[in-house]
């Protein structure tokens, strides 16, 4: 195991600019993700802890030690690609054990490592087998084998799971997980898919155009977003914004949207906001159906039931907004419904700069 420190790294190609000064402390045994759109650098940042990709400025440090000038070889890191890049001619038990014969470790060794890696990964019974006999799935399996049999101090971990279907991928995660429980091994790993890193990070960090715009365990960055991108990528359904000012009516606070549509706000959040032109954002799952008379009449535009949750875009006033119901509801297209927020719900963001505001 080992910890994993970036200083101030940047990374250009030519006049473009893909890492800009990102710092970044991994701790031992973590299992950190990196999430964002394509091209915010992630997966830039992730071959360079590698040694894939040239360092234009700043330090990556493995255990204290400075490996910034260290071939890839001699960083003892195991890297899992998107694409599994199996030996074809080769039998699981050869693919598994490859790197460690280029390195002219004894058979019997090779063997018991190849062994265990199969154990851990319930792939013992197909050792004998070629990677075409094998679904996605076990190749991928396969994939972290090869890696599991180095025991490095790092695995990184490059979109392993997109070329999965829906259901192996949620398979694969929770296999994941169980496999950083048993190694405790840092694991860096890189994706664009937030589910992912919500489901499976100790500690999430969140990339956007070549910066980092925050870091902090999943629910943290849930519940405190630092700024609008991360409340827009982190959750799904994605985030609710409306545009307007905090009002202040006698004792009462409450969000007024450009159309002039009343919003109930949290008033401690609000309190140095008044008049100001702000940014609201609330999660779908924050809204209620109101048991009377509701702070917020919507207007049905569509509704999807799925048995477990029931998904609605609807309308308050000019503004669209997608519900989401832990609850079934009898309703269609064109009917009204009065809504509520649940306690504490909303997020108050600087229109300006997207900066929360607490």
């Amino acid at each position: 195991m080992a910890s994993v420190d970036i200083q101030n790294l940047r990374k250009s190609y030519a006049d473009l600019k893909i890492l800009k000064d990102v710092s970044l402390s991994v701790p031992d045994g973590a299992f950190v993700v990196l999430v964002g759109p394509s091209g915010c650098g992630k997966s830039t940042l992730l071959r360079m802890i590698a040694g894939l990709e040239d360092i234009n400025g700043g330090t990556i440090s493995i255990d204290g030690k400075v490996i910034n000038d260290v071939e890839p070889k001699h960083r003892d890191i195991a890297m899992v690609f998107q694409n599994y890049a199996l030996y074809p001619h080769m039998t699981i038990a050869e693919n598994m054990g490859f790197s460690l014969r280029l390195a002219r470790r004894p058979k019997a060794e090779i063997a018991a490592r190849v062994d265990e890696a199969a154990r851990i990964l319930g792939l013992s019974a197909y050792l004998d087998r070629f990677p075409k006999q094998l679904s996605g799935g076990q190749r991928q399996r396969v994939a972290m084998g090869r890696a599991i049999v180095r025991s490095p101090k790092v695995f990184l971990f490059d979109e392993p799971l997109s070329n999965l279907d829906a259901m192996l991928r949620v398979q694969m995660r929770a296999e994941l997980k169980e496999l950083h429980a048993r190694l405790k091994t840092t694991m860096i790993y890189v994706t664009h898919d937030q589910i992912e890193a919500m489901t499976m990070a100790d500690v999430i960090v969140v990339m956007r155009e070549g910066i980092v715009e925050q870091v902090g365990r999943p629910l943290e960055l849930y519940d405190n977003p630092a700024n609008l991108f991360v409340a827009s990528f982190i959750g799904s359904p994605a985030m609710n914004f409306l545009k307007g000012t905090i009002e202040t009516e006698g004792a009462v606070q409450h969000f007024l949207t450009e159309d002039g549509t009343k919003w109930p706000v949290n008033a401690v959040a609000a309190g140095a906001v008044n008049g100001r032109g702000v940014t609201y954002g609330i999660r779908p799952e924050q809204f209620v159906v109101a048991t009377a008379q509701g702070h917020i009449e919507a207007t049905i535009k569509m509704i999807e039931p799925t048995g477990s949750e029931t998904h609605i875009v609807a309308m308050v006033g000019a503004v669209q907004i997608v519900v989401l119901l832990r609850e079934r509801l009898d309703a269609r297209p064109g009917d009204t419904i009065k809504l509520d927020l649940k306690p504490g719900a909303g997020h108050i963001f600087d229109t300006e700069s997207g900066v929360a505001i607490a």
